[in-house]
């Protein structure tokens, strides 16, 4: 994998940094999509003249869905599970089965096109098939002629989870179908279905359902969908938004497959646990449970690693790190070891039991110290990105409520909450401000953007802040110049001035796992990279270039004013501004140079008496590295790193 240390930390702030396992989950997740094969799922949009119009049926539709997040997956989530069930088929199969084995006659009517599992390059040429209508698939989408049992589905769904799952924190079952009454003259099968439902409630099993509505009908959920799909009663729903209806008919100009996908991707769970179940002390003997998530975090290549191929089969190699000594370079144990800090001079040494004491302030917690208008918080006050907290049900019964009363009331009077926070029993302790957010959806998607909940927003100590150094005077444009630049911006404003980050995918990324895409299943590679940060001249041009040619005749103007008002000259053009007769010519830099005797041949008193009128920093980085590799030390670095490595060596001999 790609080293996701950050190369600004130092060994001892990265520990520091370091996960307690006993609060740190790895959030997988396991998504099963159960879709229905009907003949109205099956049928074909009516035509259209409009070119956007949809021209796939819904089944079409939410296969190519599970096609396009099990390709995102493989890339964003390596380690999730993604599955495809098909429901409503006249054909049957369960799990490794074929359709004339005890699966098929245990769940008739369901196919698992793709069982529950990591993907794989032959799950995704699978659905790809289906997507490009090959011969060998075209049998699957074949409706069964007799009623489809909704409990058998379920209880099918059940099992994939148990056998395929059993662990993992997050397992959800993605319902697309567009009947909305599946058992509308029989309670028995009702009854049944909604027994199953809470079977796979109980085991943790989220349902999430996806209604399809045609021109003729629309989806109602309260027939029967609203006993299946069960929800927290203990959870507020002041946080919630309801799922969509999606139309097949694409006459909105939004095809039902994007339709699809954004709410998908909207539903994604956090995948970088924080913490969890973290105490939220609001006043004294108060207290509720929270989770926080890293939303936001830099994605980079990853790399599975080395592979060494010269052996009979191909084989990952596994680093490892060991410590020798010096002298007769012999293995050091870990229990030799101990942390020093150097303090006046001299090294100050800590056991590992002594390292722990210094870093522990106290249990986790989160502890509200007081209250404070928002608008208190400069904005320069940011120093590291924020976290996400949500309530937890799991330690206080009740806290969804808390939460949200208090979401409420910081919203309605733009107030933020001041707390200390320690994160991680190995943590040291922050301020941060507890700032709410509003849910805010994209206009066109409707995926949210920004969820609804608090954020912790760290706030900087005393010896975090730094003073600035003092600056030259900004020179100022003229009014005439800004007020023009002011009609270009307005021009070039993104839509309602938000950057919405789900419309600009990384290029790089993009182009690097394009490559790998295409080799793991054997497709055309592409010709060239799609850039979306590439700004769109010919707009640009339309929207405000009569604007920026104005702007640059007044610039050139207004420029060649201040070139004749300070450099005189007719046209401003004598630039080299004449020295005044007080004034004396710039003095040259002169590089210190140092006795003419290489580091290298020099003994240690000779190296000491260097050290003592500080003229390692005459020498070459050359000479210091030639000094260092023959010492047997480190050489890479910067300059100030090497001279302060002499300096150590010199000291310990």
């Amino acid at each position: 994998m790609a080293d996701s240390k950050e190369p600004w930390k130092g060994e001892e702030e990265e520990e520091e940094e370091e996960l307690d396992e006993t609060s740190y989950i790895a959030q997988k997740d396991a998504v099963l999509f159960a879709i229905d094969v009907s003949e109205s799922m099956l049928a074909p949009p009516p035509p259209s003249d409009d070119k956007k119009a949809e021209k796939d049926s819904p089944t079409t539709a939410a296969i190519k869905c599970a096609y396009q997040i099990m390709q995102q997956r493989i890339i964003s989530n390596p380690k999730d599970m993604i599955g495809v069930l098909l429901f409503g088929t006249e054909q049957s199969k369960f799990q490794d089965e074929d359709e004339n084995s005890r699966g098929g006659l245990q769940y008739p009517h369901c196919y698992i096109l793709s069982d529950l599992n990591i993907p794989a390059a032959e799950d995704v040429k699978t659905l790809r098939g289906i997507v490009q209508q090959d011969d060998e698939f075209k049998d699957l989408l074949i409706p069964t002629k007799e009623p489809v049992s909704m409990s058998n589905m379920l209880f099918c769904a059940n099992q994939i989870f148990t056998t395929r799952a059993p662990n993992f924190g997050s397992r959800r079952l993605f319902i697309i179908t567009d009947k909305d009454d599946p058992h509308a003259s029989d309670k028995d099968a009702r009854s049944q279905a909604q027994v199953r439902a809470k079977d796979l409630y109980d085991l943790g099993v989220v349902i999430e359902l996806f209604p399809i509505s045609h021109p003729d009908h629309e989806f109602d959920r309260s027939k029967f969908y609203d006993d299946i799909i069960y929800r927290d009663p203990a959870a507020g729903g002041d946080l919630d938004v309801g799922p969509s209806n999606f139309r097949s008919s694409g006459s909105d100009g939004i095809s039902l497959l994007s339709n699809l996908i954004s709410d998908i991707n909207s539903k994604q769970v956090a995948k970088r646990a924080l913490f969890s179940n973290l105490p939220f002390e609001i006043g004294k003997d108060f207290t509720i449970s929270v989770k926080g998530y890293n939303l936001l975090q830099k994605q980079e290549k990853a790399r599975k690693g080395y592979v060494y191929l010269d052996g009979e089969t191909k084989q990952y190699v596994e680093g490892e790190t060991a410590k020798f000594t010096e002298d007769s370079v012999r293995p050091v144990e870990k229990i030799e070891i101990k942390k020093a800090y150097k303090f006046g001079g001299s090294q100050v040494l800590f056991s590992e039991e002594e390292m722990k004491q210094l870093k522990t302030f106290g249990s986790p917690v989160l502890r509200i110290i007081g209250f404070k208008p928002q608008s208190m918080l400069p904005f320069w006050a940011a120093i590291k990105k924020s976290t996400f907290i949500y309530p937890s049900e799991e330690h206080y019964i009740g806290s969804t409520r808390v939460f949200s009363a208090l979401w409420q009331k910081l919203t309605k009077d733009k107030k933020m909450g001041v707390a200390w926070y320690i994160a991680r029993s190995n943590a040291a302790p922050v301020l941060v401000a507890i700032l709410p957010s509003e849910e805010r959806a994209s206009d066109t998607t409707k995926v949210p953007i920004i969820p609804a909940g608090l954020w912790l927003y760290q706030l900087p100590f005393l010896d975090d802040k730094r003073d600035l150094t003092p600056q030259q005077k900004p020179l100022v444009a003229p009014d005439l110049l800004i007020d023009e630049m002011r009609k270009v911006v307005q021009q070039l404003q993104l839509p309602k001035a938000i950057y919405d980050p789900s419309k600009y995918p990384n290029p790089a990324l993009q182009w690097h796992y394009k490559i790998l895409q295409a080799l793991a299943l054997d497709e055309e590679l592409p010709d060239q990279p799609e850039d979306k940060t590439v700004p769109k001249f010919r707009q640009i041009d339309k929207r405000a270039g009569q604007y920026i040619n104005k702007w640059g005749e007044i610039l050139d103007k207004e420029f060649s004013e201040y070139q004749k008002e300070h450099y005189g000259g007719i046209d401003g053009t004598k630039l080299k501004r004449a020295r005044g007769d007080s004034e004396e010519p710039p003095k040259k830099k002169v590089k210190p140079a140092h006795s003419g005797q290489s580091l290298d041949g020099m003994n240690v008193s000779e190296l000491k008496r260097v050290v003592a009128t500080k003229g390692l920093s005459k020498y070459t980085m050359q000479e210091l590295k030639d000094l260092l590799s023959a010492k047997g030390l480190d050489a890479k670095g910067k300059k100030a790193d090497l001279v302060e490595r002499v300096e150590q060596w010199i000291e310990d001999n």
